[in-house]
């Protein structure tokens, strides 16, 4: 069974950074796309950035120049660094991955989600 971990929320004011992280655990994993989605009270969830298993990436509009997100395959860990962040950041962020575990099965999984508050 695949699950995912994430850690790095909190409450920061505007300006200030916070680095999330999101570790994948299970037998056997091939990870191809990991990403970060958030929603916000009484929004739908967005994506905000994904990346390949190649390393290219993807970002939401309202988030480029100021999040990146990485990876690191040998310990099968995404990371969303998050600078200048504004009170509109406010959300639940949640990673996800996709990609093949034990048998050759297919999952598509999500962590439970971690609060960011940014407070103005």
């Amino acid at each position: 069974q695949v699950q995912l971990v994430e850690s790095g929320g909190g409450l920061v004011q505007a300006g200030e950074s916070l680095r999330l992280s999101c570790a994948v655990s299970g037998s056997s994993l091939n990870i191809n796309a990991m990403a970060w989605h958030r929603q916000a009270p009484g929004k739908q969830r967005e994506p905000v950035a994904t990346i390949a298993s190649d390393g290219s990436t993807n970002y939401l509009e309202a988030v480029k120049g100021r999040f990146s997100i990485s990876r690191d395959n040998a310990k099968n860990t995404v990371y969303l660094q998050m600078n200048n962040l504004k009170p509109e950041d406010t959300a639940v962020y949640y990673c996800g991955a996709d990609g093949t575990e034990k048998g050759g099965l297919k999952f598509t999984s999500w962590a439970q989600g971690t609060q960011v508050t940014v407070s103005s």
